[in-house]
């Protein structure tokens, strides 16, 4: 199929309201193939299509890795390279990318997460920019959700970003402790108590608008659970 031709189904399909049927569609298309569409899609204007781009992306390469694994990790390292200062470019989607293909496979988890989690350490590839810091912090909650020991060497990290000027750190950053169980975390959410700031997070596929007040709240509900039960993965 022309690539013209196949970037556009794909349009067509990440813009649909059914995503999960589109992701059904996708993910029967050959992977090598879409990924190039879908990197583009990646910095697109709309921000649903960028997400359900990510999604897509996680699909897809969750599902080259089942079949020929290293396919899947020339995709994960083209986005590596995305992030590195000598490629040029700024990374956009990146880190968001490869946390939802390591939430779908274990094998990229296993050989790709402390890459991931070195973007949030100082004296590790520490992400500056506060835009895909964002998306650092998305991508580590959404490994974290699946594997949550697998980003516990970036919970004492995160701490910093609970009392960031930016509303869409704290409430990720207020997310991500609440799922690895982060005791440390508490006195920093507790802060966050009275901050009714609105942000929108993209979650099952589709945008949805919280509080930072909420998150933080209901962060600190889920910590004191785990540790009531010794349950906390960190």
């Amino acid at each position: 199929m022309p690539f013209r031709q196949l970037k556009k189904d794909v349009f067509n399909l990440l813009i649909r309201d059914d995503f999960s049927n589109s992701l059904a569609q996708l993910s029967r298309l050959p992977g090598r193939q879409v990924v190039n569409p879908l990197f583009s899609f990646l910095y697109h204007t709309d921000e649903i299509v960028r997400w359900h781009a990510v999604s897509a992306m996680g699909v897809v390469t969750a599902g080259l890795a089942d079949k020929n694994m290293e396919s899947a990790r020339v995709i994960m390292r083209r986005l590596i390279w995305s992030l590195n200062d000598e490629s040029g470019g700024i990374g956009w989607g990146s880190p968001e990318t490869m946390g939802d293909i390591m939430a779908r496979s274990d094998l990229m988890a296993r050989e790709f997460s402390k890459i991931l989690v070195s973007y949030v350490l100082p004296h590790g590839n520490f992400l500056e920019h506060g835009v895909l810091q964002r998306g650092l912090l998305w991508g580590l909650l959404r490994l974290s959700e699946a594997n949550p020991v697998l980003t516990c060497g970036a919970a004492s990290f995160v701490l910093p970003f609970l009392s960031s000027s930016d509303p869409f750190h704290r409430g990720l950053a207020a997310c991500f402790a609440g799922t690895v169980g982060d005791t440390d975390a508490i006195p920093y959410l507790e802060k966050l108590i009275l901050d009714d700031t609105l942000i929108s997070l993209y979650t099952d596929f589709r945008m949805t608008s919280h509080k930072v007040t909420s998150l933080a709240t209901s962060a600190i509900a889920a910590i004191k659970r785990k540790s009531s039960f010794s349950d906390s993965p960190c």
